[in-house]
Formats: structure tokens, sequence, C-alpha cells
């Protein structure tokens, strides 16, 4: 059975549909990210998780704030964060991290101090971390204009090397679209990759090569739904269920079968979150 470590199931106007096509996928589990549209709802993926979870389909939260909402990492809303971090099925805290990519997102220092903000808040909750770094290679030219040189993915391993290897937590680095470097940076400080349905577009080369050689026991599949669909439904809406494609991909690239990935990737989802089976 495939666990989805990755998908915003507060997004679906009708969800039992998305759920029951999960379950008839052979999903076990689902992580619900929880940054809602902003800090105001990031607890809706915890109220999904408590009402929704089943024998037959477990789902757990997150909750986070977004690096493009980083702007409303206010007092009261990290003090929600905490609050929400505490729960037993909230396991992590995310997505957060750093977005350099559009021009709307805001300053880099603030980004920089929501995402420190929460490290501390997870590290204190004892959680591990869920990442976004959009890569700033591919910003939009406004953006670039904007943020100058400035690197995301730089930034973001920069921290984590100083901020929040120290804590000894693992982290995940979601829809994983860096470089065989930030992937050899990242699984040297217990960093786990986690691929997503971009892993499966033709120009994704660099992101198939890092899934093809990163160790078994770091590696996840995830949808991101309801974004990034894979081959051969991509620019549909995405849902939990497409997970089983992404990890047909990898397990293909990687030579061996889709059950040994659904296997490999069901048993770090449980250690790392020390969840049980």
């Amino acid at each position: 059975m495939l666990i989805d470590t990755h998908a915003h199931l507060d997004f679906y106007e009708e969800l039992q549909p998305v759920l029951d096509a999960a379950l008839a996928a052979n999903l076990s589990a689902i992580l619900a990210i929880g940054i809602g549209d902003g800090p105001a709802t990031m607890h809706r993926a915890l109220e999904i998780a408590r009402d929704r979870s089943t024998t037959y389909l477990r789902i757990f939260a997150s909750a986070g704030i977004h690096p493009q909402e980083a702007h409303q990492a206010t007092p009261e809303n990290l003090a929600k964060l905490e609050n929400l971090a505490k729960d037993p099925l909230c396991i992590a805290v995310g997505e957060i991290g750093l977005d350099y990519y559009h021009f709307e997102n805001p300053d880099i220092d603030i980004q920089q101090e929501a995402f420190r903000a929460q490290m501390k808040i997870a590290a204190a909750a004892r959680k591990p971390i869920l990442l976004h770094c959009r890569t700033s290679d591919l910003a939009t030219p406004q953006a670039k204009a904007r943020f100058g040189t400035a690197s995301a993915s730089e930034d973001l391993l920069s921290m984590l090397e100083s901020d929040w290897a120290p804590t000894g937590l693992p982290f995940v680095l979601h829809c994983f679209s860096g470089t065989p470097q930030d992937a050899a940076r990242a699984l040297a400080i217990g960093g786990y990759l986690s691929f997503a349905g971009n892993l499966t577009y033709p120009k994704s080369t660099l992101i198939q090569q890092v899934a093809t050689e990163a160790p078994a026991d770091r590696i996840f599949v995830e949808t991101d739904a309801p974004f990034l669909a894979p081959i051969p439904l991509r620019g549909e809406l995405n849902q939990p269920a497409n997970v089983t494609h992404t990890a047909a991909f990898l397990a293909k690239l990687r030579g061996v079968t889709p059950q040994a990935i659904a296997q490999q990737t069901t048993a770090n989802f449980h250690k790392l979150f020390s969840t049980t089976p």
C-alpha cells in the first residue's frame, strides 16, 4: 500500500470522492498539508484528519505558514501554530521554507524570519519539518529583478545547516526539484527527498537523476494534490490516487517493482513520523 506524503485535502470542494478514489488505489494513508489559504485556515487539515481518518485510510496532518504568507507570521499566528503542533495527529510543521519565485512574495528577510520562527516551534514540539523551496532559476523576470542573485535553495540549505541540523530532527524536501548537489547537502544533515508528479515530466532530468541515486531509506512519493498531476494526467486536477503513477515511474528509474517502492516509502513514512503501520 502507498502513502501520499503531501496533499492539500482542504483545497477540494468535494472531498469524499477524492478519499474514495485514494482507497480504491490502495493508499493506506495521506498526509494532509495544513497551510490553508493562510494562517487563518491552517487548522483545516487537522480538522480533516480528525473527521475523515478511518481504519482503512488514515489521514495525518501538518500545520505551517507558507513562505508566500510569511508576512502573516505574527505572534498570534505563530502561537496558533504552536498549539496545532502539539496535537498528536499533527505529525509535522509545514510546509514552510523560502520562495523567491514570484514578484509579489514577501521580502527575503521577512521570509527567513518566519522560517526561523517556525523551525523553533517545530524543534520545541520535536516534530519534523516539511519544506517548500522553489528554485530561483525559474523565477519570473520581475522576481529576478526584485530578488537579484539570491538563491532560495542556497539560503534554505544554509539555514537548515545552521539552525535545524543541531536539533537532530529530520526534515522533508517536499516536491524535490533541486540539483544532485542540493540533495547531497540535504541528505548529509538528515533530510528526506519527496518526489511529486513533476518527476515524470520529460525535462526533469536532474530530478530523475537524484531519484535514481537517492538512498532507498530517504525517499517518499507524493502528489502535492490538487497540483502537479503526473504523466499521463498532466494538466488535470491532481488527487492522491495519482501517486501510483509517480511511484511506478520511480520504480522504473530505480529498477525495482512498484510494490517494492510502496513498501519502502511506507516504511520510511512510519519511521520518520513515528507512526504505527
